[in-house]
């Protein structure tokens, strides 16, 4: 049961003050070395110590006066001068965290091991017979996921601010020269970079100034995708650039994998640079030690730091130990575990000191410096955890107290305060099935640990996790008789005080430790999916297929005020707004005025928003279309999600773009342009606002947004945008593009017309060479849209700024509607005269009948080799060479549907067959719109691998928005308005 999680804090459970303000180390080393194989390595450890504090970079600064000497706890058995001359260890295991406030093994052990696996990944470099099949396709990402798993314990806490942004310089552009992506070294694979040189390795350890380097955290990837993806992510290449344009160097990872391995770079950095500042901090008031400083540069999460780095924070509380040695008692505590026979605790009586006065206040003080010794020992604390790992350990949920005196209130008191009792019963019945709630923390699912944080945030549920008391009695026997046994004979009373202190620190400790630590790493799990599951729910949303070339007449229904229309012409421009009250007594005169309306701008499709009043607008159109009212247009309607238009109808975006229109009107502005061009209306939107997924207020705010975010950039440039006819609020989701040189683009585009070509783009303020090439080869610059315009072959020198002079040519360029990249075009030229073809038959059936022909005589590997290039990139010419003028990746994708009558849940019977399309997926099943105003439920029970296509088999619940399904009723609950469906296959 080896749990790998641990973001951020989760509810825990009530202690005491002084529990609070104790330590909370983190997780033991996997696997504790034996105390027989420790003791042959003593000699060697304290020469190689020796040898390291013999040459010290700086004299150690002199303690500061009135502050308590630093703690030196350490295992037992050990002799006092070994332990002052031993350093800290940097684990052998890379993903494992390090355990800090206990005196660690020689770091140059650490470092024998580390470069020892170095050599092992170096040769492993060599191409075994189907090494490069193995190391592809979809075996990387799950080495990622398990990587993230890891590795996310080393970003735990951290803030996911990125990297310090480098000052863009704005001149030498130089793409034509050699593609500097093709690393070819002797002994590699082909395809492939080298392993980062030894020395290479070094800087970036010196860069972070930490005790491990990225490669060593990072070791769920191949050694050499690690070693690449970090020096693009150092070059500040964007996720989509680096996916699309670098698949060779990066194993032809998906985003998320890349998108994940960046989140734990970021995160590393911070830590890094957060540590340098503790450093200078401690330093500054005198109290940085050697060891101290060690233990710092070997944390691998903001947490392990915050835990080293609390005992010294200025004003923070002294714990019981402190206190304790504060007084001298460290010690006789030291003698009760060495030398017992020689300990007589009445030399430590000091009548009228506060903590010494009594035998009973000295044993007290020892017992507390023992209890901290045993909590922070990393073999004893691999030992409480494989105990745990026996034996079952359970999360429980129950209401709490206060919930269910507000409940039996309810009786009392719902006449005199109806409105908020009712409410708050209401809530408590929304936790019914977690009122009395026992399950295994290894089997407990991620939606069920997110709806318990969620109860307990609101103080309906009370939860605890439940450690057996054989795990109690098991740690507390071979604590006694194991691992912290004197080395003597020890007198009754002295057995007694360890007696005690090892119940206290299981207790007042170890317990509550374990107990945050489990709840912690449950929610960071169940978060992690929750999120994955936002991200696959915002890209299929995205990616809908656009409905082109019709007018379209966008709903936001209504009933007081209501159904606001707009229509819009094919390329979403607004024809006309209107109000038509369609369910008052008025209703003929309105459905005609709407009939007129429709047929004086040719207006047969019908987008009617699911907010309130749908249904029953619905009922209108189906019924005015029944009768042939719209004669002689045929109309048809769909139903679309109106998620976040309300609160994009009165934002900044809207009122900039529509200045003088109504906020109602606006929305249905936005209802009827979402299925026009779903990608480029619902980018307006914060993506939690659009009403995909679950708990998105449960989970990690910057989580969430970082992940979104990255998701919605990647949607954006891999379908591409046309830069002379796209919003400035589309452009800022480009890779390279930020809110400021959208605009920057957008005004250079305002004076002086239409982009004839992407090369002037760099003429553009603020487009330096990096922000160029992240881009460039995600805008399209379309001919038939761009009018000749005189544009100077040279750009004005900036004020403060030197710009070299850079000649841009102002001609039209065919490559430009494509996907291939300035940088490749050399390639793309030389390719097309390979073939015998040329730029103005980009997309014609001569043109790919040409590449056809030559790929079928010569192989992709070989042509790559005659152009000198690399398969990757001659696979991504040749698609944007024979892809037909405005390709749009997105028409692979389902449309919406459109339908001209209805059917309502008292027409449903079990065993029913339909199809319908996925609205909404969650961690417990998918939602399915099956054409009856409600949404029906497939389980996840029932969502199976032999149902779904091969294709789908290895992704999490195999479904998400905009797939058409086939199911089968299971059961109808009108009372509650619930649908339970069976999925019976996806519809290709």
């Amino acid at each position: 049961m080896n749990f790998h999680f641990a973001i951020r804090s989760s509810p825990q459970t009530s202690s005491s003050e002084e529990d609070n303000d104790e330590w909370r180390p983190t997780e033991p080393k996997p696997k504790a070395p034996s105390r027989a194989a420790k003791a042959p390595a003593a000699a060697g450890e304290k020469k190689a110590a020796a040898k390291r504090t013999a040459k010290p970079k700086e004299p150690k600064p002199p303690k500061a006066p009135k502050v308590p000497k630093v703690p030196k706890p350490r295992a037992p058995r050990k002799p006092a001068a070994e332990r002052k001359t031993r350093a800290p260890k940097v684990l052998k295991d890379p993903g494992a965290p390090v355990l800090h406030g206990v005196k660690r093994k020689n770091i140059d052990e650490g470092k024998k091991e580390n470069t020892a696996a170095e050599n092992k990944g170096e040769k492993q470099t060599d191409c075994p017979k189907g090494e490069r099949a193995k190391e592809s396709g979809p075996s990387s990402r799950m080495k990622v996921s398990f990587t993230v798993s890891d590795a996310h314990q080393a970003g735990e806490g951290s803030s996911v601010a990125g990297l310090s942004a480098k000052k863009e310089e704005v001149e030498d552009f130089t793409f034509d020269e050699p593609n500097q992506k093709k690393q070819k070294t002797s002994g590699a694979c082909p395809g492939r970079s080298a392993p980062l040189p030894s020395s290479e390795k070094h800087t970036q350890r010196n860069e972070l100034n930490m005790n491990w380097d990225l490669t060593e955290v990072l070791m769920g990837l191949l050694q050499w995708v690690c070693v690449n993806v970090i020096g693009l992510l150092r070059e500040e290449n964007t996720v989509p650039f680096m996916v699309r344009y670098r698949k060779e160097l990066i194993n032809h990872m998906d985003a998320d994998a890349v998108r994940d391995v960046q989140l734990i770079y970021e995160e590393l950095c911070s830590l890094a640079k957060k540590t340098q500042s503790v450093v200078q901090t401690l330093k500054k008031d005198g109290i940085l030690t050697a060891e101290l400083e060690q233990n710092l540069k070997s944390c691998r999460s903001a947490d392990e730091l915050d835990h080293v780095y609390a005992p010294y924070k200025k004003g923070s509380k002294l714990t019981k130990a402190r206190r304790a040695k504060a007084l001298g008692l460290e010690v006789a505590a030291s003698a009760l575990m060495d030398a017992p026979h020689t300990l007589d605790l009445r030399v430590w009586v000091k009548p009228g000191t506060e903590g010494l006065s009594t035998m009973e206040e000295v044993a007290t003080g020892v017992e507390h410096i023992l209890a901290d010794m045993i909590a922070k020992d990393p073999e004893t604390l691999t030992y409480m955890k494989t105990l745990c790992e026996r034996r079952i350990v359970t999360i429980q949920s129950s209401v709490s107290k206060s919930a269910l005196k507000e409940k039996e209130q309810t009786s009392v008191d719902v006449f005199k305060k109806p409105g908020g009792q009712q409410n708050k019963t209401k809530d408590i019945d929304k936790f019914h099935l977690y009122v009395d709630f026992t399950c295994n923390i290894q089997r407990i699912q991620p939606h069920q640990t997110l709806a318990i944080n969620r109860g307990e945030s609101l103080k309906i549920l009370t939860v605890k996790v439940n450690i057996p008391d054989e795990v109690k009695n098991d740690f507390t026997w071979w604590c006694i008789n194991n691992r912290w046994k004197p080395r003597t004979f020890v007198k009754e009373e002295f057995r007694a005080i360890i007696k005690s202190a090892v119940e206290d620190s299981y207790k007042r400790l170890i317990l509550p430790f374990f107990t945050r630590s489990f709840r912690t790493k449950l929610t960071s799990a169940a978060e992690k999916e929750s999120i994955a599951m936002f991200v696959r729910n915002i890209r299929q949303r995205l990616l809908v297929c656009p409905v082109r070339g019709c007018v379209i007449i966008g709903v936001d229904p209504g009933f007081r005020h209501g159904c606001k229309l707009a229509v819009l012409s094919p390329t979403s421009q607004i024809l006309h707004t209107d109000v038509v009250y369609l369910h008052n007594q008025n209703q003929r005169n309105e459905a005609e005025k709407l009939c007129h309306l429709m047929i004086k701008y040719s207006c047969a499709k019908v987008v009617i928003g699911n907010g309130t009043a749908c249904r029953e607008t619905e009922s209108v159109f189906a019924d005015l279309i029944s009768r042939r009212c719209f004669d002689p247009l045929d109309v048809s309607y769909c139903i679309t999600s109106e998620a976040g238009a309300s609160i994009y109808s009165v934002s900044p975006e809207a009122v900039k773009e529509m200045p003088d229109m109504d906020p109602n009107h606006r929305s249905a502005v936005s209802i009827g342009r979402r299925v026009q061009d779903p990608l480029a209306e619902l980018v307006k939107i914060d993506p939690k606002h659009i009403g995909i997924g679950t708990y998105q207020h449960d989970v990690s705010a910057g989580g969430l947004k970082t992940a979104l975010d990255g998701v919605v950039q990647e949607c954006v440039s891999f379908v591409g945008v046309d830069i002379n006819i796209c919003s400035e609020t589309l452009m800022r989701h480009v890779a390279g593009l930020n809110a400021g040189r959208a605009r920057s683009i957008a005004e250079w585009r305002e004076q002086n017309g239409p982009f004839i070509n992407r090369e002037q783009l760099k003429l553009v303020k603020g487009m330096g060479p990096k922000t160029f090439q992240q881009c460039a080869g995600f805008i399209r610059i379309n001919p038939a849209k761009s009018s000749p315009h005189p544009v100077p072959e040279k750009p004005a020198a900036k004020k403060g700024k030197k710009k070299t002079c850079v000649t841009i040519p102002t001609s039209v360029n065919p490559l430009d509607q494509t996907c291939i990249h300035p940088e490749s075009y050399a390639v793309a030229q030389s390719f097309l005269s390979l073939v015998g073809g040329s730029a103005d038959q980009i997309g014609s059936a001569g043109l790919k009948q040409c590449v056809e022909s030559k790929v079928g005589t010569s192989s992709v590997e070989k042509l790559a080799e005659t152009l000198d290039t690399t398969p990757e990139t001659l696979k991504l010419i040749m698609d944007g060479l024979t892809q037909p003028p405005g390709f749009d990746i997105r028409q692979n994708f389902g449309q919406a549907d459109f339908k001209r009558g209805i059917v309502s849940m008292s027409d449903l019977r079990v065993g029913a067959v339909l199809t319908g399309r996925v609205d909404n997926t969650a961690l417990f099943g998918a939602f399915v719109d099956i054409g009856v105003g409600r949404a029906g439920l497939i389980h996840k029970s029932n969502i199976t691998l032999n149902k779904l296509p091969v294709n789908q088999r290895r992704r999490s619940l195999a479904l998400g928005p905009g797939e058409r399904v086939e199911v089968r009723v299971l059961n109808v609950d009108l009372q509650r308005g619930r649908i339970g469906l069976d999925l019976i296959r996806i519809l290709q």
